[in-house]
């Protein structure tokens, strides 16, 4: 690979599709336009680095001012090839740099109605994450589910309806969404958007600007599998399959270890092999809980991310962990890109480190730009570099900004903290003065009660003295009054005889 790397290209958009980013900074300093359109595809090499996945050649052209409003023939930005790619890295590094996201082609389609059309959910949720409208309308009226549903893409269609998109909505020619997928034989598509609609038989029976329902449609297109399902739902009354299975019927095969099913919904384009569930499960978590060996094989061959995690935070390899499912484990453990990596600390004098840790690169589409071991590793390094000359810079300008009596907005918040917290400790203050002031009121009070209480115990105790002095008195003067009856009693002998 050092080889490719000293390889003289022709132009700019050559050393963009090989990914060579220092071959392509050399090229736009020795005079070459960093928006120059190549011959044979028109793409300025922005575009042609969005369509072509290679995203440190794309970063670096974004940082040194690359037009993001460029388009081509067919009125397409970047930001518009990424979604047809399903260039996710991509389209979060021009989403960042401020490309416009709602952005029509000459269709009136925005990035939003390609990645939908295509197929590629993540790009599709990158997208809506930073405010893509989930109901935007094309010139035909046709909003990202219908293109979702006319194109089979079931995955798209359930990302579509959590993040608010309508299935009632109806195109220029009043199709549903159901109508596109019944003509073009959609079953899986066809049954979840029967089963998000509010009525089985309204939606049945809806009738498009030309009278037609979804069996009359099914029936002039020959689809077969449709007519079938829409007999089994009007004799039955109700779906025949649980709302979990029509909104994830390949989670559900692969739950099941059923991998014909799970193989044909990936290869046909139903869903990404990378899908995933209302509870961010994808299909290796769903074939890792049940152990099923063939399925996981299979998966991992077709570049199923064994790095992704669930709701819970579990990558498949911890859930066939939870489960005791050694096989499984064994056949994960070395897919794991961080194993084993993720408490070490970064060191930039560690080569090894750059070779085992980050996953750059599209999280839909794999087969573009490639890049071996040693090209990562040195991208890393250089991104690694770039973050610590960026911070290097941030500081000086900080430093020169602050010499030159600027306040910067960190320092604003603070000082504006600090009087928020300089008027609490004052209004503190004052409180507790109040509170020390009645205080001593309440202790002045109480020292006027105890006097109170004093003197008046002190006056109870004299009113008690005085009738007890009165009735020792009136005692002595009883008992004087017995001693004078007792001496003039006679004296004389119980038997009357007096004695001389």
């Amino acid at each position: 690979m050092v080889v490719k790397k000293k390889q003289n290209y022709t132009s700019v958009h050559e050393a963009v599709k090989a990914g060579d980013v220092e071959q392509l900074a050399s090229m736009i300093k020795s005079g070459a336009s960093i928006n120059e359109v190549d011959v044979v595809h028109k793409f300025t090499p922005l575009q042609c680095a969005a369509h072509s996945g290679s995203l440190e050649c794309l970063q670096w052209l974004l940082w040194h001012g690359a037009d993001t409003t460029r388009v081509t023939v067919r009125g397409w930005t970047a930001a518009h090839l990424a979604a047809i790619r399903g260039q996710d890295a991509c389209m979060q590094a021009l989403l960042l740099s401020g490309a416009d996201a709602a952005a029509r082609d000459e269709r009136g389609c925005t990035a939003s109605h390609l990645a939908a059309a295509h197929g590629h959910s993540h790009t599709l949720q990158s997208l809506l994450r930073t405010g893509a409208d989930a109901n935007v309308s094309d010139r035909n009226d046709w909003k990202p589910v219908h293109y979702a549903a006319f194109h089979g893409r079931l995955g798209c269609l359930q990302l579509l309806v959590r993040w608010g998109a309508c299935v009632d909505d109806v195109d220029n020619n009043g199709n549903l969404p159901a109508h596109l997928a019944a003509v073009e034989g959609h079953l899986h598509c066809f049954k979840f958007l029967v089963g998000k609609m509010a009525s089985v038989t309204h939606t049945l029976k809806a009738r498009n600007d030309h009278g037609e329902t979804p069996r009359d449609l099914a029936e002039r297109f020959y689809k077969d599998n449709i007519l079938q399902y829409i007999d089994g739902v009007e004799k039955e009354k109700e779906h025949p399959e649980t709302q979990e299975v029509l909104a994830f019927p390949a989670h559900d095969a692969a739950f099941k270890g059923d991998l014909l099913v799970v193989r044909r919904l990936v290869r046909s384009g139903v869903v990404n092999v990378n899908e995933r569930d209302d509870k961010g499960s994808t299909l290796l978590h769903k074939a890792a809980e049940q152990g099923h060996i063939h399925c996981l094989q299979w998966l991992v061959e077709m570049g199923a991310d064994c790095d992704i995690t669930n709701d819970a935070g579990e990558t498949p390899e911890d859930v066939a962990k939870r489960f005791g499912h050694l096989e499984a484990v064994e056949l994960l453990t070395p897919r794991t890109a961080n194993n084993n990596s993720s408490d070490e600390e970064l060191d930039a004098n560690n080569i090894k480190f750059f070779e085992t840790h980050g996953v750059e690169g599209s999280t839909d589409s794999k087969e573009d730009v490639t890049l071996d071991k040693a090209e990562k590793r040195n991208a890393r390094i250089r991104a690694y570099h770039k973050i610590k000359e960026l911070q290097r810079l941030l500081e000086i300008a900080y430093s020169n900004y602050r010499q030159l009596g600027g306040v910067t907005e960190e320092e604003r918040k603070m000082k504006k903290e600090e009087r928020k917290v300089e008027k609490a400790v004052r209004e503190l203050e004052a409180q507790l003065e109040y509170e020390r002031v009645r205080r001593e009121k309440l202790e002045s009070q109480l020292d006027d009660y105890r006097a109170e209480i004093s003197r008046l115990r002190q006056g109870r105790g004299k009113t008690r003295t005085a009738p007890a002095a009165s009735a020792e008195a009136e005692t002595m003067a009883k008992s004087c009054k017995d001693k004078k009856k007792i001496k003039k009693q006679p004296a004389c002998s119980p038997g009357g005889v007096r004695l001389r």
